[in-house]
């Protein structure tokens, strides 16, 4: 089942948004500030409730880290109070929130007393778990020793999707391979020079010249390392939905065929895919 509309109202860069989404590839291009990132980042959100069962509101503060974690600061700027409202659809049914701007804050991520005049999800948020994948402008993998263990225990300045993608990478491979996306691994791996291989909560780059950790791999082709990752585990299986912020960012336009490539082959095994681009 595809997420198939989202409705923002009042909600940061947006006064007023009602768009369908495709079940196939949906390509998000703007100017900065026009809030492409914003609407991926709140469609994920409704992703991982569906996993986790928290609050929608909660994880949208977690994700878009507005000051002293009040969701009202959520809200779209404006004269006097303003009320603030997501509502994200998968298949027939919605999950929604909505906030104040007049909400007070608080201290920290799942204590906001923001008021969360309405909150609820239809019955496929309810009985469906969405499996979904973020993957955020800034590469992670070369920075991801001891960042998760930091997060875990601290306040640290990063939005969540920095700790859901690295969760996503450390996961163990499949004990078979996805049959219909091997050949797109192979490729990947020419692409690369090597496999990935992790150690500890380092990741490697291993090829017949030996071990060459990600901190001195070039960013370009980290962004493909994470793809095969996600591929080889099964987060990016049929029935996922891919979120990816400025795929082609540090991305050799040599590579772009490929990135396309694997975008297209994910899709045809029923990936629903979104991305956000200035390309």
């Amino acid at each position: 089942m595809a997420l198939t509309r989202v409705k923002l109202e009042r909600f940061t860069a947006f006064e007023e948004l009602d768009l369908e989404v495709s079940p196939g590839i949906n390509v998000l291009v703007g100017a900065n500030g026009t809030g492409k990132t914003h609407l991926m980042k709140v469609c994920y959100a409704a992703c991982e409730v569906s996993n986790s069962g928290e609050g929608f509101a909660d994880k949208l503060v977690r994700i878009f880290m507005p000051s002293a974690w009040s969701r009202g600061r959520l809200a779209k700027r404006g004269e006097g109070g303003r009320t603030g409202r997501v509502e994200v659809w998968l298949g027939e049914t919605s999950i929604e929130t909505s906030f104040s701007s007049r909400a007070q804050s608080s201290q920290g991520p799942g204590q906001s007393i923001a008021l969360a005049h309405l909150e609820k999800r239809g019955a496929a948020w309810i009985g469906t778990k969405v499996d979904s994948v973020y993957i955020p402008v800034k590469e992670m993998l070369a920075n991801a020793p001891g960042f998760r263990s930091l997060y875990a225990s601290r306040h640290v300045h990063f939005e969540e999707v920095y700790a859901d993608i690295l969760d996503r990478a450390y996961l163990p491979a499949l004990r078979k391979e996805p049959d219909a996306l091997a050949s797109l691994l192979r490729e990947l791996e020419a692409a690369m020079g090597g496999k990935v291989s992790v150690q500890g909560e380092e990741f490697f780059l291993d090829n017949q010249q030996g071990t060459l950790e990600f901190s001195l791999f070039a960013e370009g082709l980290r962004k493909l390392a994470l793809l095969w990752l996600l591929i080889r585990n099964g987060s990016l299986a049929g029935g996922s939905v891919l979120f990816w912020d400025e795929p082609e960012t540090n991305l050799n336009p040599k590579l772009y065929r490929l990135a396309i490539k694997v975008l297209l082959e994910l899709q045809r095994n029923g990936v629903q895919v979104f991305l956000a681009t200035h390309d």
